[in-house]
């Protein structure tokens, strides 16, 4: 029986980020498990936790289609971690993406090679 990956990346399969993302981890021979929000949607615990790791601001993507997509009282309306959690729950695509969930428990939104790189190396 093999053990989960350490490594647990989410998102959505067709954001360039993401795909860009899972192709280099694939490069390094490194296994993680995709967890897409889409199909699965974005889990209130996991959501909580990077919440509590990183900050709301940090997490909400301002740039892109699905928030200019949203009319001006629902961009609003966000103004603390309980209004962008809900906004979150509601609209996944709104979550900055890809966010890593760490096999050392750490949480990091976005894609920076050198960053992973610098990440997994002082993981081994």
């Amino acid at each position: 029986m093999n053990a989960a990956p350490p490594i647990t990346l989410f998102g959505i399969a067709n954001c360039n980020t993401v795909k860009n993302a899972r192709a280099w981890l694939k490069e390094q021979g490194i296994a993680c498990a995709f967890h897409d929000f889409k199909k699965a949607g974005v889990p209130p615990a996991a959501l909580d936790a990077w919440l509590n790791a990183l900050g709301w601001e940090p997490l909400l993507n301002r740039r892109g289609t699905t928030w200019r997509q949203l009319d001006a009282a629902a961009q609003t309306s966000v103004r603390d971690r309980a209004s962008a959690r809900a906004l979150m729950l509601a609209w996944p695509s709104v979550i900055k993406r890809p966010v890593m969930q760490w096999g050392s428990g750490q949480i990091s939104v976005g894609f920076d090679a050198q960053d992973w790189k610098n990440r997994l190396s002082s993981a081994m």
